[in-house]
């Protein structure tokens, strides 16, 4: 279950006087898929949500440099929402109510918040109760589409288990084994730029701990070539982690992340995904069979929306 902050783009209040052109420029279309529009605004809270924590130092001229160069990449992702939803409609996928309701109760189990705590954390963040159960459905709806027209296609045989162990001998072993996930930065030149890359890391970690998804922060963050994959370094056998690597994953439950900590390598933070003892095989079978469900996951999903787009029409106005 995506949490707090998934999906939900900080709604953007531009005070500007009627009828003045920067109005007119926050409501112009730019882009059209199929029967629908992706508007400037759409966009600007896209990239107002990512750059937040970053955007209240800046000033205006800053400000709309950081948007220019990064529209493209936040326009091409908005799209590919876009053609999920439709795609949804199309399958009759939708979220009721109900199921906000649900997931909403769900939500404030798992931080013991009531909903008058829960409203006032929607107002910091700058949206209301309402645009926030909006959202919430919306990615009911996405998580239900991809189920039925991705994860529903996903088989992993016992052959293939095996295969995979055979070419991986190494998997099976004599010792602790974790498998972890990890957001990295190289180590940088001066004691300026460390700093730095400290606050971007701890940036990050707020991410995660608002509910933002470990993988997807990976892939768009880390600069280790893992990072590809969502972070996955796979299983680890405890004998070939760094000091600093044992000593933070040690502490750590199933799920747990970690805080940023440096290694002589970079800043790392961790995901323990799983932790299997020595001797368990039937774990580590169950573990492959899980990073084959991920790697098929991957290829099927970026087919899918690839065609999606093949069959639709998208037109650009940036």
């Amino acid at each position: 279950m995506k949490l707090l902050r998934v999906f939900i783009f900080i709604i953007f209040v531009f005070m500007s006087h009627a009828g003045s052109q920067a109005g007119i420029l926050l409501d112009r279309v730019v882009a059209v898929v199929n029967q629908d529009v992706i508007t400037w605004s759409d966009l600007y809270k896209a990239m107002e949500f990512e750059a937040s924590d970053k955007m209240r130092d800046l000033k205006d001229e800053e400000k709309r440099k950081l948007f220019k160069e990064n529209e493209v990449v936040f326009l091409e992702n908005l799209i590919d929402m876009k053609l999920q939803l439709q795609a949804a409609k199309q399958s009759g996928i939708e979220a009721t109510p109900e199921d906000v309701n649900e997931a909403i109760a769900d939500i404030k189990k798992k931080y013991s918040v009531d909903e008058k705590a829960l409203i006032e954390s929607l107002k910091k963040e700058g949206f209301s109760f309402e645009e926030y159960r909006k959202k919430l459905a919306e990615q009911i709806v996405l998580s239900r589409v991809v189920s039925q027209h991705v994860k529903g296609k996903i088989v992993v045989s016992p052959n293939e288990i095996e295969k995979y162990l055979k070419e991986n001998k190494d998997a099976l072993g004599d010792s602790t084994a974790y498998r972890i996930r990890q957001i990295f930065f190289k180590k940088p030149g001066s004691s300026s730029d460390r700093k730095a890359l400290e606050e971007r890391a701890d940036e990050i970690f707020r991410k995660l701990e608002a509910g933002e998804d470990f993988t997807s922060l990976a892939q768009k963050y880390s600069e280790d070539p893992s990072g590809k994959s969502g972070g996955d370094l796979g299983f680890v056998k405890s004998r070939y982690l760094a000091k600093e690597f044992l000593d933070v994953i040690s502490n750590m439950k199933t799920g747990d992340i970690s805080r940023p900590f440096w290694t002589d390598k970079g800043l790392h933070i961790v995901k323990l995904e799983e932790k299997s003892e020595a001797g368990n095989e039937a774990e580590i079978k169950e573990a492959v069979r899980n990073k084959l469900v991920e790697k098929q996951f991957s290829e099927k999903y970026k087919g899918w929306v690839k065609e999606l787009r093949e069959n639709a029409y998208i037109e650009i106005r940036l």
